[in-house]
């Protein structure tokens, strides 16, 4: 970034630091370079274990993996255990580890054999070293027959998420549902400064509910396809005007599911980025490397420092 664009996105997102270069923007792990489409990470408040959502070139297939670390070194990723034969996609942590939000197709109950449109469902474990618990469909009035994706929650359980719906301001918006006496209350569209006649999406809510990470597709001021844009809570608890994050997050390409791990500052997001150029290869292996270890246009899961004040 040179100075002048430097200087003008200080300006334009005050109190933020973001990544000044390319270099400063990283793919998570390699390892996940064995699968063509990896997308929608969230990782523990430790960071010794995260989950994402594996899926097949043309998203027939998604399920949810997650990796363990272990003396500072991640091992090979596994599924998670309820996954079958309907899509399971989106995971989201809660801050204490014991349950683990996702969305899926998959039917109510087991005594159907169709699966549904996609609901968010949940799982819960006793401790981290537990075994989950069978799927659980957070029920009504966040479910309906509509579909609702990547579910985010804060430190006192309000719930963020997607919805599809002919009552909202676009193609794509973003809710909230209120936790209270424990239950959630009925979803509420964000206003104005979130959603558009467009398209808005993939939203991470801070633990503390004081600022907001989601997905614009195709914005006037985007640097093309989805961008990431980020929206601060004033005084008043309104939301300000999202703002986008720019260059090198964004990119002429597709940016989506954030997830921020504010212990570390770091920002985690899947992207279509692409820098593949022509060169010379020595032999097949070393031409199959290139290919998928490189940004190469597949979804992938970059990360980067990334202060929030």
């Amino acid at each position: 970034m040179t100075p002048s664009r430097l200087i003008i996105a200080l300006i334009l997102i005050p109190n933020l630091l973001l990544a000044q270069n390319e270099t400063d923007v990283t793919q998570f792990n390699s390892a996940l370079n064995q699968f063509l489409n990896v997308r929608d990470f969230c990782i523990s408040q430790n960071g010794h274990e995260a989950f994402f959502t594996i899926q097949s070139p043309g998203q027939e297939i998604s399920q949810i993996a997650y990796i363990k670390k272990e003396d500072n070194k991640w091992l090979e990723p596994e599924l998670l255990p309820f996954c079958d034969k309907y899509m399971y996609l989106e995971p989201f942590l809660s801050v204490d580890g014991k349950r683990l939000f996702f969305v899926s197709d998959r039917p109510l109950d087991d005594s159907h054999a169709n699966k549904k449109d996609f609901d968010i469902w949940y799982v819960d474990r006793n401790a981290t070293d537990n075994d989950w618990s069978k799927p659980k469909n957070l029920g009504k009035p966040v479910n309906s027959n509509l579909d609702e994706f990547y579910p985010s929650v804060s430190e006192n359980n309000n719930l963020y998420f997607t919805m599809v719906s002919p009552n909202g301001s676009g193609k794509d918006d973003i809710y909230f549902c209120k936790w209270e006496a424990g239950n959630y209350l009925a979803p509420v569209l964000l206003d104005e400064n979130i959603n558009s006649s467009g398209y808005e999406f993939n939203a991470f809510i801070s633990k503390k509910e004081d600022f907001i990470i989601f997905t614009k597709y195709n914005e006037k001021d985007g640097l093309g396809s989805g961008d990431l844009y980020l929206s601060k809570k004033d005084f008043n608890g309104t939301w300000k005007k999202a703002v986008n994050l720019g260059a090198p997050i964004n990119t002429k390409y597709m940016e989506y599911c954030p997830f921020y791990d504010d212990k570390n500052q770091i920002l985690y997001f899947t992207s279509k980025r692409n820098n593949m150029k022509p060169k010379t290869f020595n032999n097949i292996s070393e031409l199959k490397k290139h290919i998928e270890q490189s940004d190469n246009g597949l979804s992938k899961i970059y990360m980067t420092l990334f202060k929030i004040e």
